[in-house]
C-alpha cells in the first residue's frame, strides 16, 4: 500500500541498516576512493501536504568512516582530515526545502565538519513509500552533493612527483535513505 498527502506527515527516523551515508573523494587524480560512515542517527518532520515545512537532523559519528581499508581509515580519523577525537560528530540541520517536483526536492542546510559550518544544497529524489511486512511506513530518499572539503577545513594533502595532489578537493556526499514513520 503507498499513501500521499497528509497520510505522510508525521516523525520519522532513519534505519541505519537500510540507509546509507557515503562519499567518493578523487585520489592520486585517477581514481576514486568510495566509503560510508556506518554510525549516523537521524530524525525527520514531513509534511506530506506542504513539503516545504519538512525539516531534517543528521548526526554522524566521524569515527566510523570505512572505505574498506583501515590504514586509510585510522588516517582520515585523525587531525590531517576529520580529527574525530576533538569533532567526533559531523551535523546536518535544514533550513529550507524547495519542492523542485512531485518526486524532487533541493533540501538547505548547515553542514559541520570539525568546526566550521557551511550552508550546502542537496538535491533528493523521492524514491516512494511502502508498509514493510512489520506495519512500519517507511519513505525512500537519494540524493547527492559536492562539497569542499577545504571550505570545512580539511586541507591535508601531499604533492605528487609528477604533479597534482594525492586527494582532490570535492567530495561528494551520497544519501541513500530509508525513514520509517514513528507512531
Amino acid at each position: 500500500m503507498t499513501v500521499t498527502g497528509p497520510e505522510l506527515t508525521g516523525d520519522y527516523v532513519l534505519d541505519p541498516a537500510h540507509t546509507r551515508i557515503g562519499f567518493v573523494a578523487r585520489h592520486a587524480m585517477v581514481t576514486k576512493v568510495r566509503g560510508a560512515f556506518h554510525e549516523f542517527e537521524g530524525t525527520a518532520r514531513l509534511d506530506g501536504t506542504d513539503p516545504t515545512r519538512s525539516t531534517a537532523q543528521v548526526v554522524i559519528k566521524a569515527e566510523s568512516i570505512d572505505t574498506g581499508v583501515e590504514q586509510r581509515d585510522q588516517h582520515l580519523r585523525t587531525n590531517d582530515f576529520l580529527d574525530a577525537p576533538n569533532f567526533p560528530d559531523i551535523t546536518f540541520r535544514t533550513t529550507a526545502v524547495e519542492t523542485r517536483s512531485d518526486t524532487e526536492y533541493r533540501v538547505t542546510g548547515d553542514l559541520t565538519i570539525k568546526d566550521t559550518t557551511r550552508p550546502v544544497t542537496i538535491d533528493f529524489e523521492y524514491t516512494g513509500n511502502a508498509v514493510d511486512p512489520y506495519g512500519n511506513l517507511r519513505v525512500g530518499l537519494e540524493g547527492s552533493v559536492t562539497i569542499s572539503r577545504k571550505e570545512f577545513g580539511v586541507t591535508w594533502n601531499a604533492a605528487l612527483e609528477g604533479g597534482g595532489v594525492l586527494v582532490g578537493d570535492k567530495v561528494v556526499l551520497e544519501f541513500d535513505i530509508s525513514a520509517i514513520k514513528q507512531s
